[in-house]
């Protein structure tokens, strides 16, 4: 296939994904890759495919000893430039490719082989600056395109039916529109309808939530979306990265800081705020599965000039 995008950096993964010596698969652009990461910190990418029988590596384990991988058929080892370990002797040559990466605040960047066509954006150590990091929520393969995935988060407008029983918004304005080539800004400001008692059974967390708010959103196209929002018990930050696996299918993963007004508010913050993100992430999943192949739009809402601009960018890269 044509790649998607090529030249565009991924975001595909963040340290606290890869725990420590365990294999971590990632499918960019349908070339399958192992990432792992040893005790040092440091992190080794390699093709997934064993050149022997075709095994995929990511079901072998870690060699400790030798920061190696081993193929989960006949338990050969191959080390992170993609020699062969065998009785003793390390091949010559690599007999597997590896996957150039590049670590960022923790987060694991490639060009998936092509050359860099835009450089790798410093909004994440931007935006989080004076965060703590929480974890990682909502990771999941999407069936769908890269642009449909894409699409979704610049819709001003989905949350009023994908999320109205997570957020009951009633009203939703945008007084901010800005972008510069790749980065654009929008600050949401979004009020709630009455909490009900069914509301707060249901998830006794959204009294956390004030009625009325205003987010900031960040974006670097085509791998990030960045939200920021202030609630009475503190601040939050959701950095939703995408990437395309196949045509058809994307991934999504969303890290997660948060700043407690108060450390006793941590945890509840925490939990708040991870249990949003999935929700809010098996939504739009669900809204991307089950729509149908796209048509031309005989609708017009507000503010999808901020979509507009995304696809615009797709198509002309």
């Amino acid at each position: 296939m044509e790649a998607i995008l090529p030249g565009a950096p991924w975001l595909i993964a963040h340290r606290s994904m890869l725990g420590i010596n365990k294999p971590y698969k990632v499918t960019l652009n349908e070339q399958d890759y192992v990432l792992w990461q040893n005790q040092q910190g440091e992190v080794f990418a390699l093709d997934n495919i064993c050149p022997h029988m075709q095994a995929p590596l990511s079901d072998g384990w870690i060699c400790q000893n030798k920061d190696a991988i081993a193929c989960p058929f006949h338990a050969l080892e191959f080390d992170g430039q993609g020699r062969l370990h065998n009785c003793g002797k390390v091949s010559s040559q690599p007999l597997l490719n590896p996957l150039e990466i590049v670590i960022k605040d923790d987060c694991i960047w490639t060009y998936g082989g092509y050359d860099p066509k835009i450089p790798i954006p410093d909004l994440i150590s931007k935006v989080s600056a004076g965060m703590s990091f929480l974890g990682v929520a909502g990771e999941k393969s999407i069936r769908g395109t890269f642009l449909d995935n894409i699409s979704i988060n610049y819709d001003y407008n989905h949350q009023s039916g994908t999320h109205r029983e997570l957020f009951g918004i009633k009203a939703n304005r945008i007084p901010v529109f800005e972008y510069d080539g790749y980065w654009a800004k929008v600050v949401q400001e979004l009020d709630r309808n009455d909490t009900t008692w069914n509301d707060i059974l249901r998830n006794p967390l959204i009294l956390t939530a004030p009625k009325t708010y205003t987010s900031t959103l960040e974006y670097a196209f085509p791998a990030l979306t960045t939200f920021r929002a202030t609630f009475p018990i503190g601040e939050v930050l959701q950095v939703h990265a995408l990437y395309p696996e196949t045509p058809t299918q994307t991934k999504t993963f969303v890290l997660v800081y948060i700043q407690p007004k108060h450390p006793i508010f941590k945890p509840l913050l925490g939990k708040f705020v991870l249990s949003a993100v999935t929700t809010v992430i098996e939504q739009d999943t669900n809204a991307i599965e089950t729509s149908y192949p796209r048509q031309p739009a005989k609708i017009r809402l507000p503010n999808e000039e901020i979509m507009f601009h995304a696809q615009k960018l797709y198509h002309e890269w």
